[in-house]
């Protein structure tokens, strides 16, 4: 894929270096601009006064990417973050274990990762307490940053027979229950549409078994027309 760029272009941010091609992922900074490459290299571009695009070596086996105003982050494939550029409130220091990460994103002058057991890490300018998590830090999905602010996405809370998570136990869970039968997880979710937010893959498992087979189908029935707590 190929990246297009616009907008001000003081620092060269929007100047994509060649070849623009084999893209997976993007990220923007404050002056400069970042993208994954299939072979799992970062590319990097634009304002450099802080090195924010010195992509530290090795540049390999990054699987997605984050930018701050002027310094940005990479995931690596066994779950550590690497973080270079402007550090001046410690965003670039990344708690230890530098382990486990799933997921990255950059603000202003802070940084976040998304652990895999669904907690946040968040670290560098805590000015406006927006390295501060608000508990239960647990069930996360998905992070993001602002200038002086974060974001958390929490995954649904798991209900029984809401196989398509709309809230509601009803009719419109029955296909999305018979493509989930014997735990097909493949099937199940090629029944969303792209973009939906993640679902409780438990949400099948009506009789709470471990698995998801002929045994929950009476469990299901009897939920039927029921409203998720």
């Amino acid at each position: 894929a190929s990246v297009v760029a616009w907008g001000a272009n003081g620092a060269g941010q929007c100047n994509v270096p060649t070849p623009n091609t084999d893209f997976v992922a993007v990220a923007a900074g404050h002056y400069h601009s970042l993208g994954l490459k299939a072979d799992g290299s970062i590319v990097a571009w634009g304002g450099n006064s802080f090195g924010e695009c010195d992509v530290p070596a090795p540049n390999t086996d990054f699987v997605a990417l984050a930018a701050g105003s002027s310094h940005s982050l990479g995931l690596k494939a066994d779950g550590s973050t690497v973080r270079w550029g402007y550090n001046e409130y410690g965003q670039c220091n990344v708690p230890a274990p530098n382990t486990d990460f799933v997921a990255v994103a950059g603000g202003r002058y802070h940084s976040l990762g998304l652990k895999s057991d669904g907690s946040i890490v968040a670290w560098g300018d805590n000015s406006s307490g927006q390295c501060n998590v608000p508990a239960p830090n647990t069930d996360f999905v998905g992070v993001a940053g602002g200038g002086h602010h974060s974001l958390g996405l929490k995954s649904p809370a798991v209900c029984p027979g809401d196989s398509n998570c709309d809230g509601v136990v009803n009719w419109r869970d029955i296909d999305f229950f018979d493509a989930a039968m014997n735990d097909n997880v493949a099937a199940w979710e090629a029944m969303f549409l792209p973009g939906t937010p993640s679902c409780p893959f438990e949400n099948n498992d009506v009789n709470a078994d471990g698995t998801v087979n002929w045994r929950d189908i009476d469990p299901f029935v009897a939920l039927m027309n029921t409203t998720c707590p």
